[in-house]
């Protein structure tokens, strides 16, 4: 029997960075990937976000590519809440998405990182994080 266990922090946005995830749509929409997630045999550990973005620790499922894992979340997510009329236009979430793996080590420090976005995001933004993880992980000279 195999034995897979990949950690992994996956951080996707609105498309255009709309600023459309207010707390209460936030909380649903969460709630929702975490519950469809489950259904497809796709563990997430911790969820949440700001107005523009998702942040998610999930376990990556040891028959999906990290790219089919996170379409699966994407793709059914905006599905469910342009169906349930959350906003007066046509949802979707922007292609690209980031994803890192994750060691047992640094579980706690992601999710509380997860966890405190509200907090974490009144002093940075979305862009500013994102060039911050791109100089972290080499994938921008800084």
């Amino acid at each position: 029997m195999s034995f897979v266990k990949i950690n992994v922090h996956a951080v996707w946005g609105t498309k255009l960075r709309t600023s459309v995830l207010k707390p209460d749509i936030l909380d649903s929409v969460c709630s929702h990937i975490k519950q469809n997630a489950k259904s497809k045999n796709i563990w997430i550990d911790t969820i949440n976000g700001y107005d523009d973005h998702l942040h998610c620790l999930t376990e990556l499922h040891k028959e999906l590519s990290i790219c089919k894992q996170m379409q699966l979340i994407k793709g059914e997510s905006s599905h469910w809440i342009n169906k349930n009329n959350f906003f007066p236009f046509n949802f979707s979430w922007a292609e690209d998405f980031y994803a890192v793996s994750v060691s047992e080590k640094d579980l706690d420090a992601v999710r509380m990182y997860i966890n405190n976005q509200q907090e974490h995001h009144s002093k940075m933004s979305f862009q500013e994080e994102c060039e911050q993880l791109k100089i972290r992980f080499r994938l921008l000279e800084g």
